[in-house]
């Protein structure tokens, strides 16, 4: 039975700390950490959560506010990664920057040192904990630059299908003009016409080039 009734050293509470911390980031539990720690310092679970709870949490409040948010961005992302990717055309205003974790776990054991004013060194759970959330922060990163990539292309075919319509859109237009003018000739001729020409002596055709001509029957 793991019983031991000697005050706790410096080191022990920054054990406790640090292993609090870190499950809180990974989604662990409490209870979790105290064994963690119990095993480790020969003391039972029940004393560690009690000396945290009196004594020792009061000093993390701002690295456990920092630990519990790179847990609710590490769920996030873990749902987003469970959902099926579809690609997306729709444009979008500014490229998505991916969080930075780097700054996060840096902030979350500056406030350890702070709260105990005395220099630390990472542990081989901390490098791994970090490197597996920043591969991942890495491969989302990727996804989104591939992303825009594609709707760059898509914005090209865009631009290219505009010209082709405004082009068109030209064309239609002469045609319009065209026949305007060949309305308004075939006006004015007919206004000659009411003024002297008999209607029954002649006749219109157009020839190649659209242009109406009267012609004598």
């Amino acid at each position: 039975m793991k019983v031991r009734q000697d005050a706790w050293s410096h080191e022990d509470d920054l054990l406790l700390a640090e292993t609090v911390l870190r499950h809180i980031r990974e989604g662990g539990t409490q209870l979790n950490a105290f064994d963690e720690v119990g095993d480790a310092l020969n003391r039972t679970s029940a004393a560690c959560g009690f000396r945290w709870n009196a004594v020792v949490r009061d000093k993390y409040e701002d690295a456990i506010k920092l630990a519990k948010k790179h847990r609710k961005q590490r769920k996030r992302q873990l749902a987003q990664q469970a959902k099926p990717q579809y690609k997306s055309f729709e444009p979008k205003q500014e490229p998505v920057k991916a969080p930075s974790f780097m700054e996060e776990f840096s902030k979350s054991f500056e406030a350890v040192d702070r709260a105990m004013n005395k220099p630390r060194e990472l542990s081989l759970d901390d490098v791994i904990s970090f490197l597996q959330t920043f591969r991942e922060n890495g491969t989302k990163s990727f996804i989104l630059e591939e992303e825009n990539e594609q709707l760059k292309n898509k914005v090209v075919e865009l631009e290219e299908a505009y010209a082709q319509l405004q082009k068109e859109y030209r064309s239609v237009e002469e045609d319009y003009q065209s026949i305007i003018q060949i309305m308004d000739r075939a006006r004015k001729m007919a206004v000659l016409e009411d003024e002297g020409v008999d209607r029954t002596a002649a006749s219109f055709r157009m020839d190649k080039n659209g242009n109406l001509e009267k012609v004598a029957k």
